[in-house]
């Protein structure tokens, strides 16, 4: 009898969880929040519905992001999150009743014992067997680089909590730095400069729009502007004022250094031959951050390398994540190939 896979790829991200079922591709792609009541302890909603909590909940309930900079930060929350969303990618299937073998990504920077943490929050989760990815390593396979061969690619992937830049070369990491600046710290800028600038408190779905919106790495002729509503400091009454993109890339410019910082500090500490495969196929961007405006352009001016936005940054590390199912005889057999890369 034909059984159906039922194998998982599971994006644990600090900003959103995505979860890949074999055969089906992305199936679950919600914020990775959970809201709890403080009175009872019980999860009272979890992902989007979560999140369309924060700032708007009563004071008996929380909301809290149990990931912090790609790590664990609350295990209890994080193994009940990963349940609940295993469930929701598996009930697309009936009839599914053993438990399914996961590939569950970690940054580049983790540590051992924080690798273990997440392995067995996936387990508790649900999952019969659990193997870790580096980040940028399924990143690299999601946007169809040739990890497995002996050539170099340079994949820079900007989440929610960290941003991991890293060289792979046959099916492992060379050399990789990861670091705790990435789009959450893009959204607490443009916040602490509205506050310091105009002494107006704005929400994070505020701060994150006003980066979608009008958010720039760098400043150009043809930027806009937004309106915004927030809590005057002064006052405590509410207020609407206009904000430039211009502003925003003033707000941003200390975060973009570091990340351009980050990918230099890789290129230094990169092996010649495989530097020299970098320059010609050019630098990869993924994640969530890559979708900032001219991000690609300070990059590629800053290191004189071609930088290009994978077709589809918001999903990359999962569906990478998802295609490395077909490896997982290899991450048994090679447990530190991928998911231990040399750290620099």
């Amino acid at each position: 009898m034909f059984r159906l896979t039922q194998d998982l790829g599971i994006d644990l991200g600090t900003a959103n969880t995505l979860v890949f079922f074999k055969g089906k591709g992305v199936v679950v792609s919600e914020p990775s929040v959970v809201a709890i009541n403080n009175d009872t302890g019980d999860i009272t909603a979890v992902g989007s519905d979560a999140r369309n909590m924060i700032g708007r909940t009563p004071g008996n309930i929380t909301v809290i992001r149990p990931m912090k900079n790609g790590v664990i930060a609350d295990y209890d929350t994080t193994a009940t999150m990963m349940k609940y969303y295993i469930q929701k990618a598996r009930h697309k299937r009936s009839g599914l009743g053993a438990k399914p073998n996961i590939v569950v990504c970690v940054p580049s920077g983790i540590t051992k014992v924080e690798e273990r943490a997440v392995i067995d929050a996936t387990k508790l989760a649900g999952a019969k067997e659990a193997f870790p990815i580096a980040e940028p390593f399924a990143a690299a396979i999601g946007a169809d680089l040739p990890v497995w061969e002996p050539t170099g690619s340079m994949v820079v992937d900007i989440g929610g909590g960290t941003t991991e830049v890293a060289v792979i070369s046959l099916g492992g990491i060379v050399t990789s730095r990861s670091i705790g600046v990435a789009g959450n710290d893009m959204d607490e800028a443009i916040t602490n400069y509205i506050r310091k600038t105009y002494n107006l408190m704005i929400g994070e779905r505020t701060a994150e729009a006003i980066k979608i919106e009008i958010g720039s790495a760098i400043e150009t002729d043809d930027m806009g502007e937004m309106e915004i509503r927030g809590r005057n400091l002064l006052t405590g009454l509410p207020e609407t004022i206009s904000i430039s993109g211009k502003e925003i890339s003033v707000a941003l410019s200390e975060n973009i250094e570091k990340i351009v910082h980050a990918v230099k500090v890789t290129l230094e500490k990169t092996p010649p031959e495989l530097s020299a495969d970098v320059m010609n196929r050019g630098i990869v961007l993924t994640g969530g951050g890559a979708l900032l405006n001219n991000i690609d352009k300070v990059i590629s001016e800053e290191t004189d390398i071609p930088v290009f936005i994978t077709e589809n940054p918001l999903e990359s590390v999962a569906i990478g994540t998802g295609k490395s199912l077909d490896y997982i005889q290899h991450f048994r057999d090679h447990p530190n190939v991928a998911s231990r890369p040399t750290i620099d």
